[in-house]
């Protein structure tokens, strides 16, 4: 079955499936609908959980034994799957395996980029819209990029003025994830609820002097000295690097695509403004890191970001800025 995010916490609270793919390439949209699973997962008794990311680095076999082992105290487990590249290459097989005989005791959650079409054409995946939900994540679109601001706005108590509202709307340009920051912001430095234009003002000057979005610019640009300057300085304020990787995958995986359009001899301002990309520097960036850079360190930054959101989390003895600051190395090449 395939739903949209807005229909989540309806299917959920009519029953549990046993295993979720939540697809997309907006960061902020898929962190809330995994969340919104995994919450409903635990009050179903799914405590234990276990994360792999399939990477070189993870063995499909062990994986496969994982899945079909019963646990040894009767304890629910959600495993979950992230596969930053929108494939599961390898592992098709296992998780096709998974998906015919899904076990009482696990939860499957699989957590992707945008799937291309020729995956959805694919067995396993054929097979997860008899058994799962398939989660669909899209841009908001941006003639509703304003309405959306203003709803988030609320949810946080906060009301924007029509002066705020079009210049947080003009400032941010359809970027979900810095939205919410500023969102956040704002709630934090606003004495009243009512948010004006000068507010949104003292917001954007109270920002700190380095952000995630001038990072990803520096690191598709190739501008490998600054922007490990700014991931260095990053690292010392002590910014949680998921939400930059986040975003730095989703926009690898659009020049990835914007590669691809071009050899057909599509215009890349269409496919860029098509796909939702409508900030002119992102935009810019995106296209400049198409024309410039080989495939092959396209998809070695993704394993790179892979290496990086693993030791975020846990895996590996390096930092991950330590895998970022490596990532502005091989992206300075072209």
């Amino acid at each position: 079955m395939k739903i949209n995010p807005g229909q989540l916490g309806q299917a959920l609270e009519k029953s549990l499936a046993p295993v979720y793919l939540v697809s997309g390439d907006e960061p902020l949209l898929v962190q809330e609908a995994c969340d919104q699973i995994r919450a409903r997962a635990r009050e179903e008794g799914f405590n234990d959980r276990q994360v792999y990311h399939a990477d070189q680095h993870l063995n499909w076999g062990a994986l496969r034994d994982e899945l079909g082992a019963m646990s040894l105290f009767a304890e629910r487990r959600r495993i979950e799957i992230h596969l930053p590249g929108g494939k599961l290459g390898d592992g098709r097989d296992v998780i096709e395996q998974a998906l015919i005989q899904p076990a009482d005791d696990i939860l499957l959650l699989l957590i992707s980029a945008r799937l291309d079409a020729a995956e959805t054409r694919r067995k396993w995946y054929k097979q997860l819209q008899k058994t799962g939900v398939h989660v669909t994540v899209w841009p908001v679109d941006a003639d509703k990029f304003a309405g959306w601001l203003q709803q988030r706005a609320r949810a946080r108590g906060l009301t924007l003025t029509q002066g705020a509202l079009n210049l947080l709307a003009e400032r941010l340009e359809g970027n979900l994830l810095a939205a919410s920051q500023e969102l956040d912001r704002l709630s934090l430095l606003a004495a009243e609820k009512t948010i004006n234009e000068d507010v949104v003002e003292a917001a954007v000057q109270y920002s700190a002097r380095f952000n995630i979005f001038e990072v990803i610019t520096d690191l598709l640009a190739g501008r490998a000295a600054h922007a490990r300057k700014v991931i260095t300085t990053l690292q010392q304020e002590g910014e949680n690097p998921l939400g930059l990787l986040a975003v730095l995958v989703r926009d690898i995986n659009m020049t990835l695509e914007l590669q691809q359009a071009m050899k057909q001899r599509e215009a890349p301002a269409a496919f860029l403004k098509k796909n939702g990309v409508f900030q002119p520097q992102r935009a810019r960036a995106i296209e400049q890191a198409a024309r410039r850079l080989p495939l092959t360190a396209l998809h070695q930054a993704l394993t790179l970001c892979s290496e990086a959101d693993r030791a975020a989390k846990g895996y590996g003895d390096l930092s991950p800025w330590h895998h970022l600051a490596d990532l502005a190395v091989l992206l300075r090449q072209g």
